[in-house]
């Protein structure tokens, strides 16, 4: 017949299963049987049924077909199901750095804790997997690679440090899977930009170009020496305090290092108090660095001052130092998290009061909680059909998303959020914002 005849070339051109095609012959022949056991005007009534039947199951296939084919062409994206969202995270949660990472942590863990009481995103929930990777590069290796094969996460977020993001970037380069909020400053992440690499937080060179600037240019003090971890994340700094010094036609009086995740600071103490420094720019952890400084005190350095970056784990440097925490200067990439005033900080300690109440306000888990809050808004942007590549276009197109009072921008050339770097003083075992370092030697007078 010939509408048999067009419905099997039909099937043919659109590719059917042959499952499909044997249907609908079934169907043809059971017709053929029927008409040929009814009377002229039975026939013609029963065609006219058949007729109908037939549009219906090829609009039925029709539409099997295409959903078919939409999803061959609109896999399911790794790590995101219709109830979740899944992020990977390597962090330093035991160790000498353990504080990095565990504040890291819990304050992303805040903010994704109310967003998933409020429905989640699109009804998604977030659910961050952590490893811990104790600050240590091979352990880090191996956590990305189960993050990545085993944990089937849809991408990376809050990595702890510049020795651990260095092997984990490339393996998120390879796998195609965004790399998101690291805890460093290291310029590697940033220039030249890498496609699946977003930075929230100030860089190194920014850190270290205000540490020197202050020193040198607002100061005048001249004889500078550097204390830092023999690693990538030391020579990082490093290489900020070399650019900035030479920017100024000078050089460093003295540097020293330690190894990670010790602190055996003996040595680089006894090179730079050779040169007498008026100031110490250091890149290191906690333990070393307040090691450092009260060694340095006691073998009579108390004129120097110290300055740190913000890598080094705010709040216990100021724990560990004690009475010898006062006048050591933290430059920091996020505001002072007691200051209730900017509305970011406000909401920030409502939720770690309401979901992580054991944790202690500090800039670690205020830095983990602005890069989740971040995050949240470009996943939102995106909208419900959410994949590694629209999460990436999206970023590039959010410029300026304000964030409480803080402002937080990307674009296809810059994969940096922040640019601010503020300064910070330890008095009485606490952190005071300042604007200057005059504002010391006003203190002193």
């Amino acid at each position: 017949m010939a509408e048999q005849r067009y419905g099997m070339i039909l099937l043919h051109a659109l590719d059917i299963s042959v499952l499909s095609r044997n249907a609908i012959l079934r169907w043809s022949r059971l017709e053929a049987i029927m008409c040929k056991t009814v009377s002229r005007g039975k026939e013609q009534r029963m065609r006219k049924q058949t007729s109908k039947i037939r549009i219906v199951l090829c609009c039925m296939l029709l539409g099997s077909l295409l959903s078919c084919q939409g999803s061959e062409n609109n896999a399911p994206t790794i790590g995101v199901t219709a109830k979740e969202i899944v992020l990977g995270q390597a962090a330093a949660l035991t160790g000498p750095a353990q504080s990095l990472g565990q504040e890291m942590q819990a304050g992303a863990l805040a903010y994704f804790e109310s967003i998933n009481n409020q429905g989640g995103i699109y009804g998604r929930r977030i659910r961050l997997v952590t490893l811990d990777d104790g600050y240590e590069p091979d352990k880090t290796t191996v956590a990305t690679k189960k993050l990545i094969e085993e944990e089937k996460v849809f991408m990376l977020f809050g990595y702890v440090g510049t020795p651990t993001s260095t092997v984990a970037v490339p393996m998120s380069e390879k796998a195609g899977v965004p790399f998101f909020g690291p805890f460093t400053g290291a310029e590697f992440l940033r220039n030249p930009v890498k496609p699946n690499v977003y930075n929230v937080r100030a860089s190194y060179y920014q850190e270290t170009e205000e540490q020197v600037h202050q020193l040198v240019d607002i100061l005048r003090k001249k004889n500078i020496a550097v204390f830092y971890q023999d690693d990538s994340y030391g020579k990082a700094g490093l290489a900020g305090v070399l650019r900035a010094v030479e920017k100024r036609g000078m050089k460093i009086s003295a540097e020293g290092t330690y190894e990670r995740n010790t602190t055996q600071v003996q040595p680089a103490l006894g090179s730079i108090r050779e040169a007498n420094p008026d100031a110490v720019i250091m890149i290191g952890a906690y333990k070393a660095c307040a090691a450092f400084i009260k060694q340095a005190k006691a073998a009579g350095m108390s004129d120097a001052l110290f300055l740190n970056v913000s890598f080094v784990g705010s709040m216990p440097l100021a724990q560990a130092l004690g009475a010898d925490g006062d006048g050591v200067i933290v430059t920091q990439v996020v505001p002072l998290p007691w200051d209730t005033s900017t509305p970011l900080v406000a909401e920030y300690q409502r939720h770690m009061r309401q979901y992580m109440p054991d944790t202690a306000f500090g800039f670690g888990s205020l830095e983990g909680y602005l890069d989740a809050r971040v995050l949240v808004q470009a996943l939102r942007d995106v909208g419900l059909s959410l994949t590694r590549e629209a999460l990436l276009k999206g970023l590039d197109t959010m410029s300026y998303a304000h964030f409480g009072g803080v402002s937080v921008g990307f674009s296809p050339t810059d994969h940096q959020g922040l640019d601010t770097v503020y300064l910070t003083v330890i008095k009485d075992g606490q952190y005071k914002q300042i604007p200057s370092l005059e504002a010391l030697l006003h203190d002193k007078s």
